[in-house]
């Protein structure tokens, strides 16, 4: 498999070096040193981009891919507010896009359990719900992509919280997410529920990041070829795709 690297940072070279290692070719790397390098002429030699850059260049980085026809993985995050629009251009063109906010394989296995301890805990409102997600310092966003997501799935089991804030809750509505930025953590996130009885706690600590820079690679292996809109979860068998 041809793979263009959009974005040739720590992750990028991480990926570049397992992507090597299964086999496959990389074709172009777009860094901020050689972004006129990013032509449709030079993307078309890939069978799949993999785009890590920034929440303010992310969105045109992956819609110009759409549009010239190559099926491109994107693992930045901050950018939520027009993922939807993006994934509305896939599917007027016709192409294939996956995103993630975590492509950890472990990480995806905490969010199914982060989705069915909400759901056990959503009757039980004497419990008080929180999260914390520690990264390095380099981390550009706040909260993590990965705390939002798991904020969101709280929140839709949870019929009394109704919004995240990234600071201590100030009433019963708010779900609490805690950002610590520590070098060198790669990343760890808790999601909590306390009681004046007891605590229930999940965590999930990165040791590195080769964990997501593998599946990233295994998510470009899985959309090479395909067309829609599709998740870590599809990847991994938790979900049904949404192909055409």
């Amino acid at each position: 498999m041809r793979i263009a690297l959009i974005g040739y940072g720590k992750m990028g070279q991480m990926i570049e070096s397992i992507a090597l290692e299964r086999g496959h070719e990389i074709v172009l790397k777009i860094s901020i040193d050689n972004t006129a390098d990013f032509t449709k002429e030079a993307v078309q030699r890939a069978d799949v981009a993999i785009e890590f850059t920034t929440p303010h260049s992310a969105f045109a980085n992956v819609t110009q891919c759409l549009q010239w026809g190559v099926p491109v993985v994107s693992g930045s995050t901050g950018w939520n507010d027009r993922l939807d629009e993006a994934k509305q251009m896939c599917v007027e063109n016709g192409g294939a896009f996956l995103h993630a906010s975590n492509f950890s394989i472990g990480v995806n296995i905490f969010f199914e359990v982060n989705k069915l301890l909400a759901r056990l805990m959503a009757t039980h409102p004497e419990y008080e719900a929180s999260l914390k997600e520690i990264h390095h310092t380099a981390k550009l966003d706040a909260p993590s992509g990965t705390a939002v997501t798991l904020a969101e799935q709280v929140l839709q089991a949870l019929p009394h919280k109704k919004g995240w804030t990234n600071e201590p809750a100030q009433n019963g509505a708010e779900l609490s997410i805690i950002s610590e930025r520590v070098d060198p953590a790669p990343g760890t996130h808790h999601v909590k529920y306390t009681s004046e009885i007891d605590d229930i706690e999940i965590i999930h600590t990165a040791h590195s990041r080769k964990g997501f820079a593998l599946g990233a690679v295994l998510a470009a292996e899985f959309v090479a070829g395909k067309k829609g809109v599709f998740s870590m979860s599809d990847v991994l068998g938790l979900g049904a795709a949404n192909t055409q």
